[in-house]
């Protein structure tokens, strides 16, 4: 019997966010459902599929620089993803690729490689398992609910790469996610543009799942998750009065306690610029609220500072806002110009080495709000998921910790685990943003 591949070799590259990296992992199993190879090595591929980000320059810079890397090593070359929405930039530095789509475009990609690396006929279907091919490890995935945005932040171009909101019917996430917690994911990261308009665009329509009618909305679709028995979390979810319903089932621990609302700034003469929410009261009000019912509530979220007409008012209202609001875990980016956001001219431009300094400062004072939080850990008992198992180290996340974003906990490898497990962790110490721990009310006999 040959030991010959059943199909043809397909190299993919996956860069971006976690919603590029769903659409990345679409292509691969049905690329793996109709029989290819999939190969990390350019020389060794037929052709190279990259899924691109055009999010902000140096995104894109990384974008381009990877086409070139694959163009030159390869030659045969299918370009997706969000600068893919900007077609000539590619074709006028790289005019030879073989195509240029857009995101969200899984048939014109697999017909551009049927097109240049026809499938060899293969009668077995089930070359890819229920879940899919995953790019994540095996025991987290995303969970992408919908795609496009409704909003028309300044600084964003999303809603013109990836068009306005479409949800998901809710039967087939909630199909997704079972398949997920069947192959042995143990934690799920819900993930979209915004998160909190689920259903929006299709009135909440009622659906169905296991024969049960599921209304489409983030609520209802916790509470179905919450029957996985694993662990649920949400990104991008903007702090609309919905939200305050997704707290109960966070006290009853149904979904993790954890959100990541991006706030992007306080000033309300900055958030006007932006076209966001500009009741920041509202929103300290609001975490206080949510903090009285679930103490332990995780807050993550990204803020941008030097965007234009930023004052040093301006940003000095945004440290005493986070020294208010005691955010868990923040990420913040210097504002960069986007080819064709309204943002560029709406005020004149901040200089570099004045967004350079406030981003620093802004840092700064992060650092010793998560410094502190953290200490405050010390001496509690957190559930751990394994990460990652070394000669030295287990490295692991709490619950309260999102996967590459996020701080990790760190304890010794004297004990019989391995990534996936989830364990009682003792938190012995802290520093900036990571946590060190033993197992919780282990005894010798679970050491290796």
């Amino acid at each position: 019997m040959s030991n010959k591949p059943l199909g043809k070799k397909i190299g993919m590259v996956s860069l971006g966010c976690p919603k590029a990296l769903v659409d990345s992992e679409r292509i691969l199993t049905q690329l793996k459902t109709e029989g290819y190879e999939i190969s990390d090595d350019y020389n060794d591929s037929e052709l190279v599929v990259i899924n691109t980000c055009g999010f902000i320059d140096s995104a894109i810079e990384e974008s381009l620089g990877t086409i070139g890397e694959a163009m030159e090593a390869n030659g045969k070359v299918i370009v997706t993803g969000c600068l893919g929405a900007n077609k000539e930039k590619i074709l006028e530095k790289y005019p030879d690729v073989l195509s240029v789509t857009g995101p969200q475009a899984y048939e014109e990609v697999l017909n551009s490689v049927h097109q240049y690396a026809a499938p060899a006929h293969n009668p077995h279907i089930d070359l890819v398992p229920p879940q899919g091919v995953k790019l994540t490890p095996r025991h987290y995935a995303y969970l992408k609910i919908s795609e496009g945005c409704n909003h028309r932040c300044t600084f964003c171009i999303i809603p013109h790469l990836r068009g306005d909101l479409v949800s998901r019917p809710v039967g087939d996430i909630l199909d997704e996610a079972e398949k997920l917690a069947k192959a042995g994911v143990r934690e799920l990261l819900v993930i979209s543009q915004d998160t909190s308009a689920y259903g929006v665009d299709i009135r909440y329509r009622t659906g169905f799942w296991q024969g049960r009618p599921v209304k489409s909305n983030l609520v209802e679709l916790c509470e179905n998750l919450s029957q996985l028995g694993i662990w649920v979390r949400l990104h991008y979810v903007y702090p609309y009065p919905n939200v305050d319903k997704l707290i109960p089932l966070m006290a009853e621990r149904k979904i993790l306690p954890y959100l990541d609302i991006p706030f992007q700034h306080s000033s309300p003469a900055i958030l006007k610029n932006m076209k966001r929410p500009a009741h920041t009261e509202n929103s300290l009000r609001r975490i206080e609220n949510w903090r009285r019912d679930v103490p332990d509530l995780t807050l993550r979220s990204t803020f941008i500072v030097g965007f234009p007409g930023e004052t040093e008012a301006d940003f000095q209202h945004l440290l005493d806002w986070l020294e208010t609001a005691q955010l868990d875990r923040v990420g913040c980016f210097k504002y960069s110009p986007v080819e064709g956001a309204p943002a560029n001219d709406i005020a004149e431009h901040v200089p570099e080495e004045v967004k350079e300094e406030r981003w620093a400062r802004f840092m700064e004072k992060q650092a010793q709000i998560s410094a502190q939080r953290l200490q405050k850990k010390v001496g509690q008992t957190l559930q751990v998921i394994v990460d990652q198992v070394d000669e030295d180290n287990i490295t692991g996340r709490s619950w309260a910790d999102a996967p590459e974003i996020d701080g990790e906990v760190i304890t010794k490898n004297e004990w019989d685990l391995k990534p996936g497990d989830i364990f009682e962790a003792r938190i012995t110490a802290a520093d900036d943003y990571d946590l060190y721990a033993e197992p919780a009310d282990w005894d010798e006999e679970h050491k290796d």
